[in-house]
């Protein structure tokens, strides 16, 4: 993998490395490529609403040898497989792919239209990060070079009441991560699994539970590149939440359940905001 700039590499080298972000249009995504693009990398953002991502790099004077925007769906897997093979003929092979876009949304089993939150969940957060993937791991591996970035989440680590499709969801893309990690092991391409812990976004503020050790979306931001620069293959962020996550894990289920009871749950489809 080519060594990843400092935050003073002029943005407008056509050579500058290239980043691919999913889920770009606000929150972690948006983030992500704003310090992505202070470090001299040229950005490829895919969003459902890319008017607006088109605008917020607009507004950033990005010009077209510095960012491009691609409209997709990650849910639809032909939709982000264009995007990617798009983003493969106009700027080439990316040298870090994150696969960020992702939706949280409660559920109640007891409840039929939740069934089907549930199968939104795993086609976003599942199928479409493996999309998102698809269309670069072969020329990754042919250059010899790449980082492949999930993002699941510290709810991967065990499951809360009322959060079943998320929770499921993102310990899925931990399993997934893990997986493609020993199948490209040999090629040069290095996997890399972020766990974020409470980050103040949109999908966030909506949350009536308390999220101990929150972080601004550019803190988080700031240690994920950090932690992808240094091809880690497994990281919680911030480190607090993962110690907290662990020490769950370890508690027998009876006393683990009972600590949970009685907690808020994440709103349903229609309740609030989602």
């Amino acid at each position: 993998m080519p060594v990843m700039p400092s935050t003073h590499t002029p943005r407008s080298r056509s050579d500058a490395p290239l980043v691919f972000i999913t889920g770009a249009s606000s929150g972690i995504g948006q983030a992500l490529a704003l310090r992505f693009a202070q470090a001299g990398y040229r950005l490829a953002l895919v969003a459902r609403r890319a008017r607006e991502m088109q605008a917020w790099a607009d507004a950033r004077a990005f010009d077209a040898t510095e960012c491009r925007v691609y409209g997709a769906d990650v849910a639809d897997t032909d939709s982000i497989a264009a995007a990617g093979q798009a983003c493969l003929a106009e700027q080439g092979v990316p040298d870090v792919v994150i696969a960020n876009a992702g939706i949280s949304v409660g559920m109640d089993t007891c409840e039929r239209a939740d069934i089907d939150v549930m199968a939104r969940t795993f086609a976003t957060n599942n199928t479409g990060l493996a999309a998102t993937f698809h269309p670069f791991l072969t020329a990754m591996a042919t250059r010899g070079s790449g980082v492949l970035v999930g993002i699941a989440s510290v709810a991967a680590i065990r499951g809360l009441p009322g959060h079943g499709a998320y929770c499921a969801s993102k310990a899925a893309v931990v399993a997934y991560c893990e997986s493609l990690r020993g199948e490209l092991r040999s090629s040069g391409v290095a996997v890399v699994t972020l766990l974020p812990g409470y980050v103040d976004t949109p999908l966030t503020r909506q949350n009536r539970y308390s999220m101990p050790f929150l972080l601004s979306a550019e803190t988080f931001a700031d240690r994920a590149f950090n932690a992808i620069r240094a091809r880690s293959s497994y990281r919680v962020i911030p480190w607090q939440m993962g110690v907290v996550a662990k020490l769950l894990r370890l508690l027998p289920n009876a006393l683990f359940d009972r600590l949970l009871s009685g907690r808020p749950r994440k709103h349903r489809q229609g309740e609030g905001r989602t």
